[in-house]
């Protein structure tokens, strides 16, 4: 029997344990298995370590992988684009897959809510075959209606895993947004959410990208990516004076678009009053549940907001967010974010470093 290696969390709050699981001998048909190349960590996988999403263990964690074809099942021939597709190409995917029939599919047309859809990395056990469904590991099983995408040659791996689940997400948000020609943007965050949101804004026109957040390291890719203003949280402390540093910035106005990227729920009731008179507020950073927090309604209607929710992405997101990254390299440098690499044994210590905001963006590489 051949194995590979996997972290695996199997209690929260714990560190990963290092675990071998044997790799299937052959893929049922429309699936596909790969050598991991790398996986990121993401700020959700530490929430998740963390207990703040119902998940059922064990799992392995990661959600943001770049791969190679070691097999390819029955039926599989062709990425969601049409490319065809053969052993030995350079794979990424969609976290999930939505089930196409459902109420909210097929009616709503809100793929994202589909009650049948479970990301890799977070809704799938690992203690049972195919095992390897998660990005901390050597290999991973792609299911059957998986939406794989071939990377094209010219897009290097780390930019793929630089930007992650981040990029799809920041365009999937920012669409629900409108965000006009010349429009004052803030964004609150400056991990890797809120930079692929800035990166993301200035392409749809935002005349002026306002980024707050800390530490400096981040601020300073904030600016590599074209950030007009940068906001340190540590040295503006309070929120009132983060919303006069913005309304200064903003002719006294606010911002017409807030995008909210920390997942700190303290930020949200700070974000509107960001925002100016009849602008948007998107909540985008909250994917797992961080609690609640009080805040007055009457702001959204004083203020005439249209507040947003946005929920992970969709498979056309992600063709859209590798095209974007591979003509845009020199201006938005998402593999200048990989700033720290791991081996597999060495996950707990790239967890850490994310939690702590040491990183840009941390990676494991399998070997």
């Amino acid at each position: 029997m051949i194995t590979g290696k996997a972290s695996v969390l199997e209690q929260f709050k714990a560190p990963l344990q290092l675990r071998q699981y044997p790799i299937p001998a052959k893929p049922e048909p429309g699936a596909a298995l790969v050598r991991t190349i790398m996986a990121g960590i993401c700020g959700t996988d530490v929430h998740l370590w963390k207990g703040e999403l119902p998940i059922t263990l064990p799992v392995i964690l990661g959600h943001e992988t770049v791969g190679r074809i070691e097999q390819l099942g029955e039926g599989l021939e062709k990425d969601w684009t049409g490319q065809p597709l053969k052993v030995g190409d350079r794979v990424t995917w969609t976290s999930s897959t939505s089930c196409g029939e459902c109420y909210y599919c097929r009616e709503k047309h809100q793929p994202t809510r589909c009650a049948q859809r479970r990301a890799y990395g977070i809704g799938y056990r690992c203690d049972q075959a195919p095992y390897f469904l998660g990005g901390y590991a050597e290999y991973h099983y792609l299911k059957p209606r998986v939406n794989i995408f071939k990377i094209a040659d010219d897009l290097p791996t780390e930019a793929v895993v630089g930007a992650g689940c981040a990029l799809n997400t920041a365009i999937h948000g920012v669409e629900r947004t409108g965000i006009a020609w010349r429009d004052n943007v803030v964004v609150q965050g400056a991990g890797p959410v809120g930079i692929a949101a800035l990166a993301v804004a200035k392409s749809a026109g935002a005349g002026q990208v306002i980024v707050l957040g800390a530490p400096k390291h981040r601020l300073e890719m904030a600016k590599r990516f074209g950030a007009d203003h940068v906001i340190d949280i540590d040295e503006v402390k309070t929120p009132a004076d983060r919303i006069a540093a913005v309304r200064a910035l903003t002719g006294g106005y606010g911002a017409d678009v807030v995008l909210e990227c920390v997942g700190s729920p303290t930020a949200v009731g700070e974000g509107m009053e960001m925002c100016r008179d009849g602008g948007k507020y998107l909540v985008l950073g909250h994917y797992c549940d961080a609690g609640p927090v009080s805040w007055n309604p009457h702001v959204v209607t004083r203020k005439q907001l249209t507040v947003i929710g946005s929920w992970s992405y969709e498979p056309r997101h992600l063709r859209m967010a590798l095209e974007f990254m591979r003509t845009t390299q020199q201006q938005f440098p998402f593999a200048e974010m990989v700033s720290h690499r791991f081996t597999l044994d060495q996950a707990n210590e790239a967890l850490a470093t994310t939690a702590s905001w040491k990183a840009a963006k941390s990676v494991l590489v399998p070997g």
